[in-house]
Parts: structure tokens; sequence; C-alpha cells
């Protein structure tokens, strides 16, 4: 049992840590293409450091947040270069996932006020807004490289699309763009979050009107437990608004199970609720790092603060001599049954490396 106030780690074991995982992570590729996904013939690389897609827009967010907390040139160096290179080999597609990096380019436009990103901003967000295919009900449908997933909402629309569209429209003094992704985060709630325990299902389609596998797939729910916190800070939403008090409730419900289902090891199974279902690191870095920094923002009581810190102790174990999380699964569609969850082969991630590095970061906080 973690003993209230005391930290479990020394800071500077902390720092080098995250140095560690950072350095992976820019050196992440699929030397060989055994792990492209493939869509009728598009191959589609989830892996290398190098691609413009959502698994770097999650990484690229973790070593920025990163930057403005500890103010660390080299992490910014980091992200500015990926987004030099990147955008001298031009834009892909607009899809959901493709729209993830946005949001660090938001933070780094925020900071640096440089104009080369603002037609980028502009554009990505107004396509959003305007042009992104809708659900039944106005939901953002999940529409990424594969496919089209007509009619679906996914609870990680909310951290790759939704978040970008409301960090640009602070930036840009877009009243509608905040409305519209309060919008989007009620729809997911009412379609997505299982009303018996707080916890979410990964997609809805308004086709067929269910759930799809109806399990609790753990990296599905962590995105929302780092979105809602995030959505709170980027809207400004003040205490006492009412959309602010239905997330955090939507965000207290779903962590009373995750302190239920947490494992000895500190880790969560790949299906939260299913022992039988392998641990899973990417997943338990997002919960550690949504609910520390929840209890730091009072979003959350305090006694969630153990809980991430039990989970960060046991992702550090997690860790390799080479800075390289184990147990992370590689990205995962639609499944229409517990196996195929538990079927997911591991590999090193971008999105391991980095929501492992982002809660680290959160829990240097603890040292203030």
């Amino acid at each position: 049992m973690i003993i209230k106030e005391e930290i479990f780690i020394q800071k500077e074991s902390v720092e080098s840590t995250i140095d560690l995982l950072i350095d992976n992570l820019t050196r992440l590729a699929d030397q060989t293409g055994s792990e492209l996904l493939d869509f009728d013939g598009l191959k589609v690389d989830d892996k290398s450091w190098t691609v413009w897609n959502w698994p770097q827009g999650v990484a690229l967010l973790g070593v920025y947040l990163n930057y403005r907390q500890t103010k660390n040139e080299k992490y910014f160096n980091i992200v500015k270069k990926w987004f030099d290179d990147r955008m001298d080999e031009g834009a892909p597609p607009k899809n959901v996932n493709t729209m993830a990096p946005l949001l660090a380019m938001a933070y780094l436009y925020e900071d640096t006020r440089d104009s080369r990103y603002l037609p980028y901003l502009n554009r990505w967000a107004e396509w959003v807004m305007y042009d992104m295919i809708r659900t039944d009900e106005r939901g953002l449908q999940h529409t990424t490289y594969g496919p089209e997933n007509v009619q679906q909402l996914w609870d990680d629309t909310l951290m790759m699309t939704v978040l970008p569209l409301a960090k640009i429209g602070k930036l840009l003094d877009r009243p509608e763009y905040l409305e519209e992704a309060k919008y989007q985060f009620l729809i997911h709630v009412k379609y997505l979050m299982d009303k018996k325990t707080g916890l979410w299902y990964h997609g809805w389609t308004f086709e067929g009107r269910h759930n799809y596998a109806e399990v609790f797939w753990a990296r599905g729910n962590c995105w929302i437990t780092m979105a809602i916190p995030l959505a709170i800070e980027i809207l400004e939403l003040p205490k006492g608004d009412t959309v602010r008090e239905f997330l955090e409730e939507v965000l207290l419900q779903q962590a009373k199970m995750l302190k239920k289902y947490q494992s000895d090891s500190g880790l969560w199974h790949t299906i939260i609720d299913d022992p039988s279902a392998y641990v899973e690191s990417s997943a338990t870095a997002g919960f550690a790092y949504g609910l520390l920094k929840a209890v730091h923002e009072r979003y959350l009581p305090a006694e969630y603060r153990e809980i991430a810190f039990k989970a960060i102790q046991g992702l550090l174990e997690q860790i390799d001599e080479n800075g390289e999380v184990q147990n992370v699964s590689i990205g995962t569609g639609m499944g229409d049954s517990p196996e195929f969850y538990k079927s997911i082969k591991r590999s090193a991630m971008p999105y391991g490396q980095s929501l492992t590095m982002l809660c680290l970061t959160e829990l240097l906080k603890s040292f203030c």
C-alpha cells in the first residue's frame, strides 16, 4: 500500500527515465514492414516516428506537454523538427486519425506564434466543422484510412479529433468550435458509456444500434480518462459550468471501476474486467496520467492519486534497458468478440512510449 504523500521514486530517476523513453520514441521505425496495417492494399504505418498519423500525434502531445512543464529545449526541438519535416513532405489526407497531430501543433503555435502553422490549424479545423462526415445525431463518424466506419462512433475520436478542434477554437477565437467540441463529448457519452458500470465501450453503430463486442477495451477507455481533464482545461470550463460538472461525474464513475479492476501489478488488463486478458501498458499509462492530472486539478478526489501511483510503479517495471515500453498493443480496429481484443499483438509503439512519459511528467508535479 502506498502511503499518502510518499513519493516512491526520486525526481532525478523520473527525469532520466523520461529522457530514455523519448530517445527510444524518436528512433522507432518499422524496418521490415512486418507491422504495416493493410486495408485492402493500402499500407498504413502506425509504428514509425516519421509518419503523420494518430500514434505519432499522441506521441507529439506527450513530448510537447513535457516541454511545457520542464522547459527542456531538447523536447521542444524534437517536436518542432517533426513538424518542419512533415510540412516539407506534405500533409496526408484528412481523417479522424491524421487530425491528431494538430493538437501538438496548436500548442506549438500558441507558444511560438509561428505563422507557418496557421493555415494548417485553420484548414483542418474547418474541415472537421463543415466537411467531416457525420453520423445520425451529428456525431463525428470515425472515418480513417481503412473502412469508412459508416454511422460509427468510436471513443478514440474524442482524443484524436475533438480535442484538437477545441484547442484550435480557443486559439483562433472560434466559439462555434468550442460548442461543437462540447456536443461531441455529450453525444459520445450517450452512446459509448455503459450505464451500469461507467466504463466505456469501444464503439457504437447507428446502423445496427449496438456496441459491437460490448467489452471494456482498456486503451479506448484511457482516451476518455485523458480527454476529459484535457477538455476541461482546454475549454477553460469554470467550476459550476454544467458541461464541466457533467464530465467530472462521467470521469468519477469510470474512475471507480478502474480502482475496482486494477490488477495487483498496478496495470490494467486489455479488457478491463477480464483477468484472462493480458495486462496492457499504454492503457495503464493513459489511466495513470488522466487520474493523476484529474486529482491535481481537483476534478477527482485525492484517493485516486494512490491508484495512479500504483499504476506508475507497475509501468516502471515494463521499461527495458533501451527505454522500450513492453506489453503495448498495436493499433486496434473495432472488434466483435472478446477474443479479438485478447489476440491483438504487442509491440513497441509511439503512444506506448509517450503515454508512459506523459504520466511520469505529471508525476513530476508531485515533487513541487
